[in-house]
């Protein structure tokens, strides 16, 4: 029986990716690639809705996939591959484009979201059909199941419309994608707000761990991370928040339950909660980040992994479009 199609992708706008991206993500796909016929991509299409710095995109897009194969995902268990390596995303995308209303565009939260840090005036119009390039995305590779956080949903509707819609219109061409929820995944806030995710957007840098992090940095981060009135060491969202939040990424990382870790430290006060976790943190990290510079220091190699990986992308995407010209009654060339 042919596994599940799954894709994902992650933005390549950072110097490494940090413990929200790792526990809300990366580890799941590394999981994913043994139930699913795994694709995930970086998006440096996507990446460049806001302005990006050309030598910064290039490196950072290395960086990302190198961070990719460090957590663990193998190439010759999922495709991994760079989205702009595959010129039919933003082929199916004009399609999907002129399927796609303008009101329904304009509802995406995301977009206003965004465009409200910058002003609508300012923002480009390809962070507004960002939504659409994302529904080419999944659309291409045939996916049955899409990895989706809150966050994501509506994009993801949007994109299951498109799909329903174009076999409507111009017969069954595409699988409509079903959500993919995780199961288990941490919620991890910012060390220094935990009101508010943590996420390379909104988060100050001392309220980021990042998963390429010097180990004394993160000692510090999470050292002088925001904690709550009090000494106890109790999960409480309204009242303790800020320690809710150490002891989630705690239990993320160990598998130990919250319930356990309140038992561990009754007694023991925030400064031991806080050394233990740095450990771990350090300890998970230190491997990936070890093997991430590994691979940068061999870009040939890492060059040739995406290369084979867009290649395998490319067959699926090629085969995809090539139905999509056919019954939208695009000339095929002679």
């Amino acid at each position: 029986m042919a596994r599940p199609r799954v894709l994902s992708g992650i933005q390549p706008t950072a110097d490494s990716f940090h413990l929200g991206n790792y526990l809300g993500a990366l580890r799941q796909w590394v999981a994913l690639q043994d139930t699913h016929d795994a694709f995930y991509c970086v998006v440096d299409l996507h990446a460049i809705t806001l302005p990006q710095e050309p030598a910064a995109l290039r490196r950072r897009t290395r960086v990302a996939a190198a961070q990719l194969f460090a957590a663990g995902l193998d190439p010759d268990r999922c495709t991994v591959f760079v989205q702009s390596h595959v010129p039919e995303h933003t082929e199916l995308a004009w399609v999907l484009s002129c399927l796609t209303g303008f009101g329904e565009a304009g509802r995406m939260v995301q977009f206003k979201d965004k465009s409200a840090r910058s002003g609508a005036d300012t923002a480009s119009v390809g962070l507004f059909t960002y939504p659409i390039l994302q529904a080419a995305d999944i659309l291409l590779y045939q996916s049955d199941e899409v990895p989706v956080g809150e966050d994501q949903r509506q994009h993801l509707e949007l994109t299951r419309d498109l799909a329903q819609r174009f076999n409507h219109r111009f017969g069954q061409t595409f699988v409509v994608p079903r959500p993919y929820i995780l199961a288990d995944v941490a919620k991890i806030s910012d060390l220094q707000d935990p009101a508010i995710k943590m996420s390379k957007s909104s988060s100050s840098p001392q309220g980021i761990v990042d998963v390429l992090e010097e180990p004394a940095s993160i000692r510090r981060k999470i050292g002088r991370a925001v904690t709550d009135a009090g000494s106890e060491v109790r999960a409480d969202e309204e009242s303790k928040p800020g320690v809710t939040n150490l002891l989630r990424i705690y239990s993320a990382l160990t598998g130990e339950s919250v319930s356990a870790l309140e038992q561990r430290y009754a007694g023991a006060g925030y400064g031991s909660l806080k050394k233990d976790l740095a450990d771990v943190v350090v300890d998970a990290f230190a491997p990936i980040r070890e093997r991430t510079e590994k691979m940068l220091a061999d870009e040939g190699e890492l060059d040739r992994l995406l290369a084979r990986g867009a290649a395998r992308a490319r067959e699926v995407a090629g085969q995809t479009m090539a139905t999509v010209n056919d019954r939208m009654g695009f000339l095929r060339p002679a």
